[in-house]
């Protein structure tokens, strides 16, 4: 039996077009945009690779990381995100993801998350030089963010700033280090 490929993304583009380019390379894939989705499919299709945006709708998808591992214990999950911070790749894998990507992500780099056996390879440099503080900035939010579980009006209020000013400062690129 041909194993499954479980997308979990809210961006439904970005959901197609990773389904179909997993189906035109042979994988049975199929997309979910929500968590109750996601776990029906999960349940469903007992998917053995499952790739998960760490923002789902305002919420963090690193909560689902346990659950879809109690569906089926054996599935590698890859977390996907356009907020890459240390500490939420910290936490994904602890949680239970094998990797973590940061996005825009090309399908090649995916599929070898799934065949590495050697686990995450974060390949963060390491450097004599303080943090900027722009970078030690995206780091606080970041944590922040985790810790209120990806919820933006949450991690606002913790902060101590506006929504949008967050929002800006979350669609930026993170800040060199």
């Amino acid at each position: 039996m041909t194993e499954h490929t479980l997308i979990i993304d809210d961006d439904p583009s970005f959901n197609a077009i990773l389904v179909r380019t997993l189906e035109r390379r042979g994988h049975l894939a199929c997309g979910a945009l929500d968590t109750v989705s996601a776990l029906q499919l999960a349940r469903e299709t007992q998917a053995g690779k499952i790739i998960l945006d760490l923002n789902l709708n305002g919420s963090s998808g690193l909560a689902l990381i346990p659950e879809l591992l109690a569906i089926n214990p054996d599935c590698r999950i890859v977390v996907l995100t356009g907020y890459a911070s240390i500490a939420t790749a910290v936490d994904a894998v602890k949680l239970g993801a094998i990797q973590y990507l940061a996005k825009p992500v090309e399908i090649e780099a995916i599929l070898s998350a799934f065949e590495d056996d050697d686990g995450p390879d974060f390949d963060l440099p390491v450097s004599d030089e303080p943090l900027s503080v722009d970078r030690m900035e995206w780091e606080h939010i970041q944590r922040i963010l985790n810790e209120n579980d990806g919820n933006i009006s949450a991690t606002a209020r913790a902060l101590k700033m506006h929504r949008r000013t967050l929002q800006r400062k979350l669609s930026k690129r993170p800040a060199k280090a």
